[in-house]
C-alpha cells in the first residue's frame, strides 16, 4: 500500500510537470493551442505507463493479473493507446502507421510469451529492441502535426518501458535494483566512477579528435537552470534505457554464460560501443564507438560496485550531460 501511494504521488508530480512543460514549450515555439491540447492527454497517459516499471510493487501487481499471454496482451494494448489518443485529434493517424506500430509491439510484447528464455533468444530480443529504436521508425509512425511538435517521443518512451516490462514480467529476471531515484550510496558510487572516467575519456576523446571543448554560450543563471534539467532527462530516459538493457540485462547474462564478471563487463561494453556506430548518421562512427566502449566499462564497473543499475545510470547521465554541455 505504501509503495502504491509512492507511485501515485510520483504520478501526480510528473503529470503536473508534463502539463507545465507542454504549456511553456508550446508558447515558446508558437505551437497552436489546439495541437498542444490534443497531444497532452497522450503524454499524460504515457507518463503513467512509463513510471510503472520503476516501482517494484506496481510490477508485482501487474504480474498477478494473469498468465504470460494475458500480460503480453495488456502490454500490447498499453503500447498502442498513446498513439490512438494522440494521432486522430492531431490529424496524423494513418492506418499503415498503426499497423506498423502494432506489428513491432506484438513482437516485443509476446516475445517471451512465445519463446523460452535462452541466450540466443535474449540476444535476439535485445537486437530487435535496439534495431527498432535506432531505426527512427517512430518518427515515421507518429508524424508531425506542426513544426516543433515531436510526437515520436511518445513512441520512444513507449518502446523503452515496453521492453523493460517484457523483461521483468515475462522474462522474469532478478531485480537489478531498478528505479528512478538512486539511493545516497548509489549517487556516491555513480559520481565516483564518473570522476574515474573523466581523465580517461578526456584523453581518448582528444587522441581520437572526437570533440572540442567549449564553454556554454549562455548566462550563468540559465546554465544553472538548464544543467539539472538536462541531467534528469538523461538519467530518466537515455541512461535508464541503455543501462537497463546493457548492464542489468546483457552484462549479467554474459557474466552467467561465461562464468566471469570480467568477461560479462568486457563483452557488454564492446557491444555497447558498437551500438553507437550510427551516431549522427555518420556510419561507421568508430570514434564514438571506441569512446562508447570505454565509457561502458566505467558504467559497468559502477553497476558491479553497487549491484544496482541506478548507480550506473548516474555515471552515464553525468558523462552525457558533461559532453552535451561542454563539448561539440
Amino acid at each position: 500500500m505504501k509503495r502504491m501511494r509512492q507511485f501515485l504521488t510520483t504520478l501526480v508530480v510528473v503529470w503536473t510537470a508534463v502539463s507545465i512543460a507542454t504549456f511553456v514549450y508550446s508558447q515558446q515555439q508558437n505551437i497552436p493551442s489546439a495541437i498542444a491540447i490534443a497531444a497532452l492527454p497522450a503524454f499524460l497517459i504515457e507518463a503513467f505507463f512509463y513510471l510503472m516499471p520503476g516501482f517494484e510493487g506496481v510490477r508485482k501487481g501487474f504480474d498477478r493479473l494473469g498468465g504470460k499471454p494475458l500480460r503480453a496482451a495488456l502490454l500490447t494494448a498499453s503500447a498502442v493507446i498513446p498513439y490512438l489518443v494522440e494521432a486522430p485529434p492531431t490529424g496524423t493517424f494513418r492506418l499503415a502507421s498503426f499497423v506498423a506500430l502494432l506489428a513491432v509491439v506484438l513482437v516485443a510484447a509476446f516475445w517471451y510469451a512465445w519463446i523460452r528464455p535462452s541466450m540466443p533468444a535474449d540476444l535476439l530480443f535485445l537486437a530487435f529492441i535496439a534495431a527498432v529504436y535506432l531505426s527512427k521508425l517512430f518518427n515515421q509512425i507518429f508524424g508531425q502535426p506542426a513544426p516543433h511538435v515531436q510526437p515520436a517521443i511518445l513512441g520512444q518512451l513507449m518502446w523503452i518501458r515496453l521492453g523493460i516490462m517484457a523483461v521483468f514480467s515475462l522474462r522474469s529476471i532478478q531485480d537489478p535494483r531498478f528505479g528512478f531515484v538512486p539511493t545516497r550510496l548509489e549517487w556516491r558510487i555513480g559520481l565516483l566512477y564518473y570522476l574515474f572516467f573523466l581523465p580517461v575519456g578526456g584523453v581518448i576523446a582528444y587522441l581520437l579528435r572526437f570533440a572540442t571543448f567549449h564553454t556554454p554560450a549562455m548566462e550563468w543563471w540559465k546554465l544553472a537552470l538548464l544543467t539539472p534539467g538536462m541531467f534528469l532527462a538523461f538519467l530518466w530516459v537515455v541512461a535508464l534505457f541503455e543501462e537497463f538493457f546493457f548492464r542489468a540485462f546483457l552484462q549479467r547474462l554474459l557474466a552467467g554464460a561465461f562464468g566471469s564478471e570480467f568477461a560479462g563487463l568486457t563483452v557488454a561494453s564492446v557491444l555497447f560501443g558498437l551500438a553507437h556506430l550510427t551516431f549522427r548518421h555518420n556510419f561507421p562512427n568508430w570514434r564514438f564507438a571506441i569512446l562508447g566502449c570505454v565509457s561502458g566499462i566505467f558504467y559497468g564497473l559502477a553497476f558491479l560496485k553497487a549491484r544496482s543499475v541506478r548507480a550506473s545510470m548516474v555515471t552515464h547521465a553525468l558523462v552525457v550531460t558533461t559532453w552535451r554541455m561542454f563539448f561539440s
